[in-house]
């Protein structure tokens, strides 16, 4: 008896020393998680990372690529370090065509980081690591690319934590609304965002949201309409100005009612019931169509119940560019303000969950910079996409501006008076940002310490306007040219203005009819600059000051010109020195003498 409860002790003993051991592990793996959560709650604040400038960011990135570079060593081929030094003499068409091909060949490398597999399994620390990997890997795929001199990559997001806020809200939604901006929504679109949605659920569907679209005329509205339906994309025009006016009992200006109240569902701006209805429809349809797809695979009714209960509640994502709207969506839907707007991109910092009713719930994504090929800086710096108070170059971000709004709209918004094109250039083309700025430095008195024109707080003010809907400009869909009546139509200051407008180049009424031999310098350009320069330094000095007229005491002495005929005249010499010899008359010594005879 005593040796059989001696063995049963022994085993009691060991399966308690085992439950310990498992209980020590699993408390290890929280402390470690809870470490490491807390770490990051007491880390910087999230932000955006576009662009990789400070100098301890560059070693934190290098010392994360040193510790993965054991799990990531790939293979270097010898042709990656062959460098060309061949000059080629390729035309800045040749140049395009090239840049055009290239990219059309590397599209399917411009993807969203996608979140590596995991379960519920895995540690946060395995989770951790493994995103991190897979988020270096994308990284390095976009270096190459950015290696490749015939492609332009413009500044996307490096934030891993930014995307992370994506990969919730991918996961979370049933139906995916992408907000774009109405004057140019193929900028904001991002195809490859519609493929991961697909790739995690295969019946997510994702809805573009024209926001501002009560900047475009109905004829621009309807050609975007017909674009999307042709490309069977699911769209929604709206305004959130318009409906959070609405909501406060504003009238917003150039906004008509007629908008909202239109038949046309095509072109239809909807308001703020409309679309909360037409979300929740969508997204019940989506969730209707899982629920079928499960039925068939199991017939069962416990998974029949199981999805039956989940299409009670339905869950809408917000995601897109930084201001192009989303926070101010969400306001406008909620009724009340939940989340913070500005005009700096990237306000909103996390994911956010609203409760809309027990039908709806909305997630609001912070705005993440996709990478692409289609823009420059300077053109994503006019969209404000990035911060205009972070911009070096203000005057690349102003050409975008005088390149996509004609010259009359410009003058008639800011009032001012540009200079004319001069008559040895064409007299189509865009004013400089140059001329646009110092006009508009003039009529505003904006100038800096140096008494020079202050041209960054211009610029500043001209894309705030720009992005604000101030200055109206809109882009057509690919494929589409801008006919004459729109033109007319739209070429007011009451609705908007086609980024694709093209002025009159036809012969000026001014235009002088005398020609002039091409093989010798026209002198009467010259001339004219001259002129206009005199002109132009006279209209800047003040007019209040005058030159004070000089009094009767004030006269100076009056000076003797001094006699400069000896100097040596322009006659044509080779620059020596001239000697000039005066020789004296010759005297007649005989006739003196017979004189001084007498």
């Amino acid at each position: 008896m005593a040796g059989g409860g001696g063995k049963k002790e022994k085993g009691e003993g060991l399966g308690r020393a085992l439950i310990r051991q498992r209980n020590k592990a699993a408390a290890a793996v929280k402390d470690r998680g809870d470490a490491l959560a807390h770490a990051r709650r007491r880390a910087q604040p999230l932000e955006s990372v576009i662009e990789v400038s400070d100098i301890d960011a560059v070693l934190e990135r290098a010392a994360e690529a040193d510790r993965l570079h054991s799990a990531l060593a790939d293979s270097v081929s010898s042709s990656d370090l062959v460098i060309d030094l061949d000059a080629t003499g390729e035309t800045d068409e040749e140049r395009r065509r090239m840049q055009k091909e290239q990219e059309a060949l590397h599209a399917g490398s411009l993807r969203v980081p996608r979140r590596p597999p995991w379960n519920s399994r895995m540690t946060v620390e395995e989770l951790d690591e493994n995103e991190r990997r897979a988020f270096l890997v994308w990284r390095r795929n976009l270096a190459r690319l950015e290696e490749n001199d015939k492609l332009v990559l413009t500044p996307f997001e490096k934030n891993i934590d930014i995307w992370r806020q994506l990969w919730r809200v991918l996961e979370r939604s049933d139906l995916l609304v992408m907000v774009v901006d109405a004057r140019d929504p193929l900028f904001y679109r991002c195809p490859d965002l519609e493929v991961y949605a697909k790739e995690i659920d295969e019946h997510k569907r994702t809805m573009i949201l024209v926001n501002k679209a009560d900047l475009l005329p109905m004829n621009i509205r309807k050609k975007w309409a017909d674009y999307f339906k042709a490309h069977d994309i699911l769209y929604v025009f709206w305004s959130a100005k318009a409906a959070t006016a609405t909501l406060e009992g504003k009238i917003l200006s150039g906004y008509s009612e007629q908008d909202s109240a239109s038949l046309d569902l095509d072109t239809k701006i909807y308001g703020r019931d409309e679309l909360l209805k037409k979300l929740q429809t969508e997204a019940e349809f989506i969730v209707a169509q899982r629920r079928a797809a499960a039925i068939k695979e199991d017939s069962r009714a416990t998974s029949s119940d199981s999805v039956s209960s989940v299409a009670k509640h339905v869950v809408v994502g917000f995601v897109g560019y930084p201001n192009v709207g989303k926070s101010s969506t969400i306001n406008a839907l909620v009724g009340e303000k939940k989340t913070g707007v500005t005009h700096t991109p990237g306000k909103t910092k996390h994911f956010q969950t609203l409760i809309i009713s027990e039908e709806l719930t909305l997630c609001d994504c912070p705005g993440l910079v996709f990478p692409s090929f289609s823009s420059s800086r300077h053109e994503m710096v006019s969209y404000g996409v990035l911060p205009i108070d972070r911009m070096t170059k203000h005057r690349e971000a102003i050409q975008v501006v005088a390149d996509r709004v004609p010259r009359s709209v410009l003058e008639q918004i800011y009032k001012i008076t540009l200079p004319k094109p001069k008559p040895y250039e064409s007299q189509s083309r865009p004013p400089t940002a140059a001329e646009l700025l110092r006009a508009y430095c003039a009529s505003r008195g904006h100038v800096s310490h140096a008494g020079l024109p202050d041209e960054t707080r211009a610029a500043r003010q001209i894309l705030k306007d720009y992005i604000d809907g101030k200055i109206p400009h809109f882009e057509l869909p690919p494929g589409m040219v801008d006919t004459e009546n729109e033109h007319e139509e739209t070429s007011g200051l009451e609705g908007p203005t086609t980024s694709a407008y093209n002025e009159s180049g036809g012969s000026d009424s001014d235009e002088r009819d005398d020609t002039v031999d091409p093989a010798q310098p026209d002198m009467r350009h010259v001339l004219s600059d001259l002129e206009s320069f005199d002109l132009a330094t006279e209209g800047s000095k003040p007019a209040g000051k005058k030159k004070k007229e000089a009094s009767h005491k004030q006269h100076k002495k009056p000076q003797r010109k001094k006699d400069r005929s000896w100097r040596v005249g322009n006659d044509g010499g080779d620059g020596t020195a001239v000697l000039r010899v005066y020789q004296k008359p010759a005297v007649n010594l005989s006739a003196v003498s017979a004189s001084d005879k007498t």
